[in-house]
């Protein structure tokens, strides 16, 4: 074996070991998960006269869910002398008039609501909320992002447990509108529950710190400013501040139990545009905070979920590697005979993967899905999650060499159920040239395929067909949609009645 060969295969390895151990991490949190999922939360005392509430909706650019959103909120039952409402638009679109003209006649049925623009978006939607604070009357402030239909309930199932003065954060779960629209969106469906299901309950309950999802909670707002207030040199300014109140010593509560509907991503670029903004701002995060949280007085357990947590997203410059040296990997093996060698991988693959089955069919099995419907998807939610690693490495290393960009809204269509009508709207996504890689390492592994068909190396296919499968159907979908949004803004442009998209 020469020098080479020795370098490629020792690489592989131990990307497979970096990989496999944050893959086992998963099984730390189901093992967490089931030993205090019965730690149920409840509230110290319940307020006798309730605290003034404001709730505070930053919105840009959505005229689709903008009037959903708003009517949504201002039906929340709560004492209306003690409960007002922030509309924080830094719309430049129809958005504006939309809002002005709901919120004028909720005014006129008595409801405290305000609308506040900017004419420019310092800070983003972390500046917009901070600008917002400063005139805000509540000792509790709630945030919603556009996209949300918040029950009636809302409040008076959270409020109470801030009669406990070292509480901060509440936080419920997120449900979905249109989970049932596609595969696409099943399969965020089910990423999603896995956060909110296992890991949060996981995290909350034991006592390691959890965050804030940057909707759909409640903050106390001596909280907020006691951890520096909002900030907007990551991109995920929730998990920024969750993890800086919780270093001040506040505690956090989690209530899976109580559900706020949103809608998912309906197309492949909007999705990664989500997903590169979540990826970005978690490795900001740990660049900012985790060199404070290691060095701090905190607990191991609390220090270790903490690591794990914020650099989870590392793990993808490494799917891309390990896409790169697999076949790489099995060819050499092959070539000197070590045929049986190659069954070194299955224990570290079934680390890698199988605690993504496991972890998934678990949260599914929590929120009461059919068996059947707990596993049809797995195998493509796997295949999704590889297919995503060009998208999320570059969000990545863009994190890791400090390279800034602005913050990019994920498109909201106003849509539930298998709605179609998204395909015509003007928000959508902005195309790269990501999918042509996506699109080259499908081919890449379709030669490993063939290799392995050829040779007779069976047990190494179904992973070679996985990784395949995950990156052309990223590839393919993100560029049939791209070239769709590209037809529909041509054709209305086209059209002297209709007005230009806007992105």
């Amino acid at each position: 074996m020469t020098l080479w060969e020795g370098v490629f295969l020792a690489t592989y390895f131990v990307v497979l070991l970096i990989l496999s151990i944050y893959g086992s991490h998963r099984y730390v949190m189901a093992y967490l998960y089931y030993k205090y999922k019965g730690n149920l939360p409840a509230p110290k005392s319940r307020f006798e006269e309730l605290p003034r509430v404001t709730i505070q909706l930053p919105i840009f650019n959505e005229m689709y869910v903008v009037e959903r959103l708003i009517e949504a909120v201002c039906a929340i039952e709560y004492p209306r002398e003690r409960l007002e409402i922030q509309v924080l638009d830094d719309s430049t679109d129809e958005t504006q008039g939309i809002a002005r003209a709901l919120i004028e006649r909720k005014r006129r049925a008595g409801i405290d609501i305000a609308y506040l623009h900017r004419d420019n978006r310092s800070g983003f939607k972390a500046g917009a909320l901070q600008e917002g604070l400063v005139s805000a009357k509540g000792d509790l402030v709630a945030v919603f992002d556009a996209d949300f239909v918040p029950s009636p309930d809302f409040l008076l199932r959270s409020v109470h447990y801030f009669t406990d003065p070292g509480i901060g954060m509440v936080q419920v779960r997120w449900e979905h509108l249109n989970r049932d629209s596609s595969h696409l969106t099943q399969a965020q469906a089910i990423f999603l529950d896995g956060h909110f299901v296992i890991e949060h309950t996981a995290r909350n309950r034991s006592g390691r710190f959890f965050n804030f999802n940057g909707t759909a909670g409640v903050w106390r707002r001596e909280t907020i400013e006691d951890a520096g207030g909002w900030q907007h040199d990551t991109l995920t300014e929730d998990l920024d501040l969750s993890y800086r109140a919780q270093l001040e010593g506040w505690r956090f509560v989690y209530l899976p139990e109580v559900v706020s509907p949103a809608e998912v991503p309906v197309e492949m670029n909007a999705f990664k545009t989500q997903q590169h903004r979540w990826a970005k701002g978690s490795i900001q995060t740990a660049r900012k905070l985790l060199p404070r949280i290691l060095k701090s007085s905190l607990s191991r357990d609390v220090k270790i979920e903490a690591f794990f947590h914020l650099t989870a997203n590392l793990t993808y410059p490494l799917m891309i590697l390990l896409t790169v040296l697999m076949p790489v990997s099995m060819v050499i093996r092959f070539k000197h005979g070590w045929y049986e060698v190659l069954l070194l991988d299955l224990p570290f693959f079934w680390a890698a993967t199988m605690s993504v089955v496991m972890f998934y069919v678990a949260s599914q099995r929590e929120i009461g899905m059919p068996i059947w419907h707990r596993l049809r998807y797995l195998p493509f939610i796997m295949a999704l999650g590889i297919g995503l690693c060009v998208n999320q490495a570059k969000a990545v290393l863009e994190a890791l060499v400090g390279h800034e960009t602005g913050f990019t809204r994920t498109p909201k269509m106003g849509i539930s159920g298998r709605d179609r009508s998204w395909i015509s709207k003007r928000y959508r996504a902005m195309t790269s040239l990501q999918p042509l890689l996506e699109l080259a390492l499908g081919a890449y592994l379709t030669s490993a395929i063939y290799f392995a068909l050829d040779k007779g190396v069976w047990f190494s296919l179904p992973f070679l067909v996985l990784f395949q499968f995950g990156f052309f159907y990223v590839g393919v979908m993100s560029l049939l949609q791209g070239r769709l949004a590209i037809l529909v803004r041509l054709l209305r442009r086209s059209s002297p009645t209709t007005a230009p998209a806007v992105e």
